[in-house]
């Protein structure tokens, strides 16, 4: 029987501590790699023999039964995650290790609310949204710090940390601005790293297909009453077709401080990145690069007592170079013109675009227990500035690029200034928790706007909960939205922000081996803004406020803890679908990214423990998309297409122990050709192999 601890003194509102193989989690492990017969010949060879002598862990059976003792960061105000009327799911650290990922983007694959569409492999490039909406619309966090890029949301996933320095992600799933300030529009995801208070080295490599290698080296030691963790890595590939090669770079340090007054929390990290960009942004100039560079810190105190106080502020610096030809590539010929095999760049193109951003902000929040309750109350300054050679209004005198040999001769600016106000009471099986944030925009005519929220839950039965929760959101325009004009693309400088309410409802369900979750949810969102033409036959892309699109949609989660109510012998098995339907209204043009959604996910995972320390874990996704991208051939486009579906089977086979763990993995298994976005073809089969070793000095 499941011992539930309703600890309302809950103080660290960022806090998961174990999560298991959780029901609620949105994958149990895999992605990526092991040939399909020999994973099949060792599992249906192995299991029977081997796992039935297995004695169950009971740490690991108490670890999957505490999770209505966890604090989630779905609120403002702490709140366990039995308090919680919202969904929110969780990757682990347990689970990251076994998953056949090496990746943020190829872990978040596995949940069926959020929508992946990769350009670049292996996290060079992918936009990410939550349950439909688009990928300008999910607010990133690294550590509770919003890192999110105003440039564009191409970039909101330059993390400076490894897959390897991950200890969890959180993903909270719907409207979040209440929480976390606009753009968290359709949901938030949040990116926590590892701690350790032990002293330790931990070096991982691993290589694969297509000239494949992941490098990682970290730290942890401690000082004093201080706790540090520093962390290098590097990440490289041929590429898997032409013009798909990458060389990543990161380095992140973080430290903390206990003290009896409270927790003081650090952290700096610096990333470079260098990738073809493969037709990338269109496909009539396939020979792309990008070559990015992010500097991120933050500092946050978290207060102890009574009345608790949480300040934060941060800095984030992103320069990004886009070339439409490949400089590196291209040639010169005795006629003055560059060439790249039968490829010429045009006397036009003089120049590559050059962009550099500056973000940096405070927030303080407040939060007190009293008779009624729990009461939150909380402020946010957020400056947002470009320089750049093509985004923003022209400048008096230009500025020298760092370190290029170019100059910015556009800038823009804005500050973000937000309020918050929450209230959380808990009585008897009822939740209810209400809040509101307030907005002003610097430069805008939109004035102080407000936008409410409410949470309510009812616990049925000690398995049964239902739920319902009404949000409303904004997000802003990127800079790329209002200023970028291009080959094909035409900015919008009169773009208003979106704004949506969004209204769900369902059944969490919980018992000792069976687990889900039943939710639908219906959001309206109004001035939404997508990139658009009028009709096929032109090339030219520019955003627009669409007068209206709605969302229907339905999320079912089903996990069964087999391996827990029947022992080692048998799996753990998980299956999740999303359907969501978007309606247009007044919108008659061509979408490039706000209709071409997800109509249908399909999830499934198959979780076995062969022997001990030896796992396999089976990974399936199908995906239906909606909409439709123009088909080009030989640069030129043809027609307009819809989406196919498809199905990918990825799997892992893992052998762990205390000091080291040893991994063979496959992507793509069937070798299945499909394309996440536009014309961008993802790639095939991928093999890779790899060893972490451990070394601990406790």
């Amino acid at each position: 029987m499941r011992n539930v601890k309703l600890n309302q003194n809950a103080q660290s509102v960022l806090t998961f501590r174990r999560w298991g193989r959780k029901n609620y989690s949105s994958f149990l492990t895999v992605r990526k790699q092991v040939v399909i017969a020999v994973l099949s010949v060792i599992y249906f060879i192995s299991a029977p023999v081997i796992s039935m002598a297995i004695v169950q862990d009971t740490s690991e059976v108490k670890m999957e039964f505490d999770l209505d003792e966890i604090e989630v960061s779905a609120q403002r105000t702490p709140a366990l995650y039995s308090q919680v009327a919202r969904i929110v799911s969780v990757i682990e650290r347990k689970e990251i290790e076994t998953a056949p990922a090496q990746s943020v983007q190829d872990l978040l694959e596995y949940i069926a609310a959020i929508d992946v569409r990769q350009r670049g492999t292996e996290g060079v490039q992918a936009d990410v949204s939550v349950r439909g909406g688009t990928f300008d619309q999910t607010l990133i966090l690294l550590n509770g710090i919003n890192i999110t890029d105003p440039q564009t949301g191409h970039h909101n996933l330059n993390l400076p940390v490894s897959l390897a320095q991950i200890q969890r992600i959180e993903v909270l799933q719907g409207p979040a601005a209440r929480v976390y300030g606009p753009n968290a529009f359709s949901g938030a995801i949040n990116i926590v790293t590892r701690q350790s208070a032990s002293s330790e080295v931990e070096a991982a490599v691993s290589g694969g297909s297509y000239g494949y290698f992941d490098g990682n080296l970290s730290g942890a030691f401690s000082t004093g009453k201080l706790q540090h963790l520093l962390a290098f890595s590097g990440k490289r590939s041929d590429g898997y077709i032409n013009n798909t090669d990458f060389n990543e770079l990161n380095g992140f340090y973080s430290t903390r401080l206990n003290t009896t007054k409270g927790v003081l929390k650090f952290q700096l990290g610096i990333s470079e990145k260098g990738f073809g960009a493969n037709s990338f942004y269109t496909p009539k100039y396939p020979n792309q690069y990008e070559a990015t560079k992010t500097l991120f810190a933050s500092a946050k105190w978290e207060s102890q007592g009574t009345f608790h106080f949480s300040p934060a502020t941060y800095y984030r610096r992103h320069q990004d170079r886009f070339e439409l030809y490949r400089t590196d590539k291209y040639k010169p010929t005795n006629d003055g013109y560059y060439t790249w095999g039968n490829d010429t760049m045009p006397g036009w193109y003089s120049s590559h675009n050059y962009h550099l951003t500056k973000v940096y902000g405070t927030n303080l929040n407040w939060w007190v227990k009293w008779a009624a309750g729990k009461t939150a109350f909380g402020v946010e300054f957020r400056s947002e500035e470009i320089f750049s050679n093509v985004l923003g209004n022209e400048m008096d005198r230009p500025i020298d690029v760092p370190g290029e040999d170019a100059q910015f001769t556009k800038s823009d600016e804005r500050e973000i200034i937000s309020g918050f106000l929450e209230h959380a009471l808990y009585r008897n099986n009822w939740t209810f928790t209400a809040g509101l944030m307030t907005n002003y925009i610097s430069g805008s005519d939109l004035g102080v706007n407000v936008f409410p929220g409410i949470d309510v839950s009812y616990k049925a039965s000690d398995a049964v909960k239902l739920y319902s929760s009404y949000n409303t959101s904004l997000r802003m325009p990127t800079f790329t939205d209002l200023y970028y004009d291009g080959p094909s693309n035409i900015g919008n400088p009169d773009l208003k922000p979106e704004k949506s309410a969004t209204i769900e409802g369902g059944v969490k369900y919980s018992s000792d081996w069976i687990r889900g979750h039943a939710v639908v949810f219906y959001r309206q969102g109004k001035d939404i803004i997508d990139w658009v033409k009028e009709n096929p036959d032109t090339e030219i892309w520019q955003p627009q406020n669409l007068t209206e699109i709605n969302n229907l949609g339905t999320e079912i989660q089903a996990q069964l803890l087999l391996r827990n109510k029947f022992g080692k012998q048998l799996p753990n098995v998980q299956i999740s679908y999303l359907y969501n339907n978007v309606e247009k209204v007044d919108a008659d043009f061509v979408s490039n990214y706000a209709l071409d959604n997800l109509k249908h996910k399909l999830v499934s995972s198959f979780s076995q423990q062969l022997a001990s320390g030896l796992t396999f874990d089976l990974r399936f996704v199908f995906q239906d998309r909606e909409g439709t991208y123009t088909l080009f051939e030989n640069k030129l486009p043809v027609e307009e297409v819809n989406y196919e579906a498809f199905a990918v089977f990825d799997g892992k086979l893992n052998y762990q122990q205390k000091k080291y763990s040893v991994f063979v993995s496959v992507n793509n298994i069937f070798d299945k050709e499909y394309n996440d976005i536009g014309n961008v073809i993802q790639p095939g089969r991928w093999f890779k192999t790899g060893i972490i070793y451990k070394i601990g000095f406790n």
